[in-house]
């Protein structure tokens, strides 16, 4: 095995050496390849990744930030663009970077001008070039000098009313003696000025009108600054002037009409009708209530212009699904001296009714299967913006593995219905309050039946549930009531056989397997610091947050509870005949994006949970215990085929169900670069367990303990490759076992001694693991 590791290695270095050969060919003569650039500083302020964007031109990509295979497939090309193979390595590839002496001369000026607009008035930039052969590395060699300082700052504002308002807002000043002459912190204040005053009715305010006048004083790095107001430039009246404050005067709402279109006359054509001090124009039938546009207008007639109001309406009828899209306009009005604004606000529509289907492939540690789907959706049920879906699904999958069953496939059915009503809807609830919080609330109601040779399971579910944004990065759900009825119908001869067995070595895995109510809330939070949420990785530096936490049972333990002491028979309390569920579960995901450079990024994930059942329950239901292995997880082991702890199982199919546990630790590195067209890569390294916080009889090997657990810590790597096909991103991952817990030796350690067959698991996913 090692000689042919050798040979491999040897063949890999030649063909390499040959590769790199063949890039000579498309560097022309007296001309160099950009090998690498990089940039020094003398002063720990200026940092020289802040420096990076300044540089004009890059060397090749390298996958991994090691290899630079683009410029290699590319250089593997001939010359003949007649054949397709050249056509083909030269399109995924990429073409060797000639060196430019003019482009880097640009770079250089525009570094030397970014250090010198962070207070570094002197400073300089040298361009140094280093050769080798036919490569060339840029040298970029900072000398920051000493930096400028702000001794004193004056304010030159003759209109006395803006005046006033940048007074009372001063503690929020970003300018203070002593601060560094930083031109890039002068226009952070200039932006933030132009907010404060167009939140104060200053419509046609922007921040060319304020200047900074700097003095630098004879020899010393003192700087007097003084920030200037600039009049208003009045277009008509073609003369300086206070700039005017605008009140709005009426506000009108378009719908499903085209203002840009609509000259006056014809406006007044259109049905119209006023509500809440609003105008609403409409053609034939006005497809939303009045007091919906009502609630989600903050454009108030009589009050000064605010732009947050603006953004806030922006806002709340984005949540209206039944709008395609929406635009406002403000018109200028002068009327005794003042000036006004009228607001239309252009309300397109949306489709009413939609039917889709969905046709999806289904692979299920190794047992592929097929589902397909049918969903309705009204928009505007009750003219609202009330969204109502339903969707009926099917599913089959193939089961392999299972001894002593002459069935062996898995069928599902599903019926699924939802209603999303745009706002906060609860009692006695007033409208400010529902604007405030710009929740929605959706009413869920679930069937679902599944038929596996083991045994069938009905699933019926009834949720009512609150979601809202905040800032476009937090989102929180908090779900209000959550009904779930299981029930068992039908268990096969051999799975009772198979429970009656585990009686001796865990004897709760059967409560997971009994009718249950589970009458739970619970809250999440999520916040993401890139902003909103999607399938993509952050393009900069960024970290996300996720935490859960939810109950079961209590209300019903403790009514239970006074009603009678002890439960009339069995062991617990029943609701209906059927035993409830009571627990208390709470999950942590952490996830950190480090930006390398545009093709190359390392992820960090962190994924903690623990759930603990008590009072009425003795293990958790099996919906809501944790698993570990599969395709978000320790990635070198099939989906529910790892832990707990130690525990290694049978090898029976069956044993899946006892793969499970009450506390999970996941934790995470991935390597991410962009390889060439569509296709991105991944190096990974996970580890992870999950532990049971009871005894489960005679088997201990999955009890957590603080002075064993990271011992039982599994660990595999592998590779992996994304389709980034922009609407989805389809994920295949090879994971290799390292570290086993589950056996001892030196089995225990296959990263020493691999079985290919034994510890390599494949896995097929939609979207990023983490």
């Amino acid at each position: 095995m090692k000689k042919t590791v050798c040979r491999y290695i040897t063949i890999s270095m030649l063909s390499l050496s040959c590769v790199g050969c063949s890039v000579s060919k498309f560097i022309p003569e007296n001309q160099y390849l950009l090998n690498d650039f990089k940039i020094e500083s003398d002063n720990k302020e200026v940092k020289p990744s802040q420096m990076n964007v300044y540089v004009r031109q890059h060397p090749n990509a390298k996958w991994f930030s090691l290899f630079k295979f683009p410029m290699y497939m590319y250089s593997a090309s001939g010359k003949d663009s007649t054949k397709w193979v050249n056509r083909f390595l030269k399109r995924i590839g990429e073409a060797p970077v000639i060196y430019s002496r003019e482009a880097a001369e640009e770079s250089r000026a525009e570094i030397q001008k970014a250090v010198q607009n962070m207070g570094y008035m002197g400073a300089q930039v040298d361009l140094k070039e280093e050769t080798d052969g036919n490569k060339i590395k840029v040298y970029y060699m900072i000398r920051s000098g000493e930096p400028y300082i702000v001794d004193q700052i004056t304010y030159d504002i003759f209109d006395g009313k803006v005046r006033d308002y940048l007074e009372a807002d001063s503690t929020r000043s970003q300018l203070y003696p002593g601060m560094r002459f930083d031109v890039n912190r002068l226009d952070e204040e200039r932006q933030r000025i132009t907010q404060l005053l167009q939140n104060r009715g200053y419509f046609r305010f922007n921040k060319d009108y304020i200047v900074f006048q700097a003095d630098t004083m004879l020899n010393t790095y003192k700087v007097g600054l003084t920030m200037k107001l600039q009049p208003f430039q009045s277009k008509e009246k073609n003369k300086q002037e206070k700039h005017p404050q605008y009140t709005i005067r009426k506000v009108h709402y378009l719908l499903d009409a085209d203002f840009a279109t609509l000259s006056k006359n014809e406006l007044k054509g259109l049905d119209s009708i006023c509500s809440g001090g609003v105008n609403l124009y409409y053609k034939d039938k006005l497809f939303l209530r009045p007091r919906v546009l009502t609630d989600y207008n903050y454009l108030n007639t009589g009050k000064l212009y605010r732009n947050r109001d603006v953004q806030n309406t922006y806002s709340a009828l984005s949540r209206l699904h039944i709008l395609k899209y929406s635009n406002i306009r403000f018109e200028e009005i002068m009327q005794n001296d003042s000036t006004y604004l009228d607001a239309y606000v252009s309300l397109s529509k949306n489709k009413n009714k939609s039917l889709s289907f969905e046709i999806e492939g289904t692979n299920s540690a190794g047992d592929l299967g097929a589902a397909a789907s049918v969903s309705y959706t009204h928009r505007n049920l009750f003219k609202g913006s009330e969204t109502f879906t339903i969707k009926l699904r099917g599913a089959y999958e193939a089961v392999t593995g299972l001894e002593g069953y002459t069935n062996s496939n898995y069928m599902e059915y599903g019926v699924e219905s939802s209603l999303n009503f745009p706002e906060f809807m609860f009692p006695f609830l007033s409208s400010d309050f529902k604007r405030r919080i710009k929740a929605t609330s959706e009413v869920n109601v679930k069937y679902n039946w599944q038929i596996r040779p083991e045994f069938e399971r009905t699933l019926a579910a009834a949720s009512w549930s609150y979601r809202w944004t905040k800032r476009q990065k937090a989102t929180h759900r908090f779900d209000l009531l959550d009904i779930n009825y299981i029930y068992m119908p039908y268990t096969s001869a051999a799975f009772d056989a198979y429970l009656d067995n585990m009686d001796k070595v865990n004897p709760l895995l059967r409560y997971s397997y009994e009718d249950l109510f589970i009458v739970r809330l619970g809250y999440t939070y999520t916040y993401n610091s890139a902003g909103a949420t999607s399938l993509k990785t952050s393009q900069r530096n960024s970290y996300s947050i996720r935490f859960n936490i939810e109950e079961a049972g209590n209300l019903l333990y403790g009514f239970s509870k006074l009603i009678n002491k002890h439960p009339k028979e069995g062991e617990a309390f029943q609701l209906a005949n059927i035993d409830f569920a009571q627990y208390v579960k709470a999950d942590f995901d952490f996830a950190k994006t480090f930006m390398i450079d545009d093709r190359n990024s390392l992820v960090f994930h962190l994924g903690i949970g623990v759930a603990y059942p008590y009072g009425n329950s003795k293990s958790l239901p099996f919906e809501k215990l944790y698993f570990s292995g599969g395709a978000n997880s320790v990635r070198g082991w099939r989906v529910r085929s790892l832990g707990p702890g130690s525990y290694r199982g049978d090898g029976n199919s069956i044993d899946y169900v006892n793969h499970t546990g009450d506390i999970k630790l996941d934790l995470n590195l991935e390597y991410r670069t962009y390889l060439f067209w569509k296709l991105n890569g991944a190096l990974f390294v996970d580890a992870g367990n999950i532990w049971n916080i009871r005894s489960q009889g005679i088997q201990t090997e999955g009890l957590f303990r603080f002075n064993k657990f990271y011992k039982q810590l599994a660990v595999a790597y592998g590779l992996g490759i994304r389709f980034d096909l922009d609407f989805l991103i389809l994920r295949f991952d090879g994971g290799m076992k390292a570290i086993n817990p589950m056996y001892t030796g030196k089995d225990r350690y296959p990263i020493v001694s691999p079985n290919f067959k034994r510890d390599f698991a494949f896995h097929f996913a939609v979207g990023y693991p983490f």
